[in-house]
Formats: structure tokens, C-alpha cells, sequence
């Protein structure tokens, strides 16, 4: 298999810790996009979107969308399971996960933020839009979380809810965002990063990092 990601995508950071997870070692490919390297023709005919992240498998076969390849992940190698047995539990898991891939990633990720720059934002707009973004967004996962045992989002195993959250504090800071409030969430996180799997896949770790 072969991952195609950039280090710093928070969809492909997250596919990098659910693959450490299930122990799986994969070929990494990488496209730039700051260079806009994923929007070159050879790439759209791997993904049409012109996204990251791609996981080839090795019939050729591309899956894209880090929440689908993440269900995929647990669908076809069963340990270390991504999300739990019980359906409550489940859904819990999947509503905090779509809470932070689908609601706050997409609106402060760099294709939307460079539109607003096009349309004529100001930068210092353009940075408060995303800083606002990811606190009110985390707000309300801190929320989801608050009366679920720890150390992880859901328990004491790290679920797909602390995959996707762990990438989005890395975004939050960066703009500027202040976390420091949400105790459920730094706990989880806390407990995250000491977890060999989520410390491998970090950022700055990464051949391609800058």
C-alpha cells in the first residue's frame, strides 16, 4: 500500500495514526500543497478531487476521504479497533469525529482560506476567521466529551473520535485559538501523545517536513 499525503494535511496526519494503530507499514508518497502539487494532472487522475490524503492499495485500487479509509482500516484488519462494538458507543464516537472532519476541518482548511484571501479578505480576517472557527467548533466537542471517561475521548483506548481531534489541535494553535479551557479535550490529547502510534505520525516527524 502507499499513502499519498503532506505532513502538515490534518486529514492525512490523521490516516498516518490509524495505520500506525493497526500496525500496518506503508510506502509514503507526498504532495506539496503550499505548491499546489496536488492539483497537477498526473495526481487528479489518482484522486479527482485534488485532495490529500490517497491510500493506493496494492491491487491499484484507490480509496480516498481519511474518515472512509479509516472505516475501511477497521473493517479489513480488526485489531486495535477504531471505533467500539456498541452502537451508542459507536455513533458517539462517529458524531465526534464528523463534529471535527466535516464541521470545523473543511471551513479553516488552506483551499477555503486561500479563496477568502482571493476574494480580497484581509489576512489578519482571514487568520481571525479560522482561530474563531476552531474554538467555537472545539467548544462544543469539549461539550461531547465532558462527562465521558477518560484518559481518551471515549474511554481508555483511543478511538477514530481522538484520530481526528489530536490533527485539529495542531490546526487551533496555529491560528491561534485558545484550548486552554478544554480539560476533557487536553486530557485526551495528553494521553494521545503518549501513544506510540499517535507520536510517530506527528508532523514534524515526517520525511517531508519543512
Amino acid at each position: 500500500m502507499k499513502l499519498i499525503g503532506y505532513f502538515r494535511s490534518g486529514a492525512s496526519y490523521r490516516v498516518r495514526i490509524a495505520l500506525n494503530l493497526k500496525g500496518i507499514q506503508v510506502e509514503h508518497a507526498f504532495r506539496h500543497l503550499r505548491k499546489g502539487e496536488h492539483k497537477a494532472e498526473d495526481y487528479l487522475k489518482i484522486n479527482p478531487q485534488g485532495l490529500v490524503p490517497s491510500l493506493v492499495l496494492d491491487d491499484g485500487t484507490v480509496l480516498t476521504q481519511s474518515l472512509a479509509i479509516m472505516e475501511w482500516l477497521d473493517e479489513t484488519v480488526p485489531q486495535s479497533p477504531l471505533l467500539p462494538k456498541d452502537p451508542i458507543a459507536r455513533a458517539k464516537v462517529r458524531a465526534f469525529a464528523d463534529a471535527v472532519a466535516c464541521d470545523i476541518h473543511p471551513v479553516q482548511n488552506l483551499g477555503p482560506l486561500n479563496k477568502l484571501a482571493a476574494f480580497g479578505v484581509e489576512p489578519a480576517e482571514v487568520t481571525r476567521w479560522a482561530k474563531e472557527v476552531n474554538y467555537e467548533g472545539l467548544k462544543a466537542c469539549e461539550a461531547l466529551i465532558a462527562n465521558e471517561k477518560g484518559p481518551f475521548c471515549f474511554g481508555d483506548q483511543p478511538t477514530m473520535a481522538d484520530i481526528c481531534l489530536v490533527p485539529q489541535l495542531v490546526n487551533a494553535r496555529r491560528f491561534g485559538a485558545d484550548i486552554s479551557a478544554f480539560k476533557r479535550i487536553l486530557e485526551a490529547e495528553a494521553a494521545c501523545l503518549k501513544h506510540p502510534a499517535f507520536a510517530a505520525a506527528v508532523p514534524e516527524k515526517q520525511p517531508d517536513a519543512e
